[in-house]
């Protein structure tokens, strides 16, 4: 297992206690963390709607050449323009977490969850998160609006993962497949 992660810009969480979050779609109370190869999903501020993206072995030429043709990085992520100022503004804390009590939740997204209480290993602040991103091996991309991207995206043969969408403006025109 590669190294397990939480993001918060509270810089002084001693434990993490399971939880219900209001949002959760599931019931039981847990404590979440992000593994090493996703956690660049998270240098940005909490409520920061973004869609992230990458291939993968199942994404078809037609689909890479769409969404990566040029890019060199692994993954690209989207963010509104809206929330720029935010990026650049907030502070960000990284909890390096201890991995015994997680189990894997979603593999594509890199989401592991404990049932159990988890007390950090270390702590420390992100800084810049611009310059976190841009050392991190993705394309950020910057967008007025990200809904019509990502009805787009989630019908492609990428792997994706969606954060705090319902944040994004226009989200009410969300169309599913």
């Amino acid at each position: 297992m590669s190294a397990l992660y939480h993001f918060s810009e509270d810089p002084e969480i001693e434990v993490f206690v399971p939880h219900r979050a209001r949002t959760s779609v599931l019931s039981s109370p847990l404590v979440w963390a992000i593994d090493e190869w996703h956690a660049a999903m998270y240098y940005v501020p909490r409520d920061c709607p973004r869609a992230c993206f990458w291939p993968t072995a199942m994404t078809t030429a037609d689909d890479r050449d769409r969404w990566f043709g040029g890019v060199q990085a692994r993954m690209v992520m989207v963010i509104e323009s809206g929330w720029l100022d935010r990026v650049r503004n907030t502070s960000l804390f990284r909890y390096a977490m201890p991995s015994e009590s997680f189990e894997l939740h979603d593999e594509t997204a890199g989401h592991w969850v404990s049932r159990e209480t988890v007390r950090p290993l270390a702590m420390e602040p992100m800084g810049d998160l611009l310059a976190a991103l841009a050392g991190a091996d993705l394309e950020l991309r910057i967008t007025p609006a990200l809904i019509r991207l990502w009805e787009g995206v989630i019908r492609s043969t990428l792997a994706f993962s969606g954060t705090r969408l319902r944040n994004a403006r226009e989200f009410h025109t969300l169309r599913l497949p």
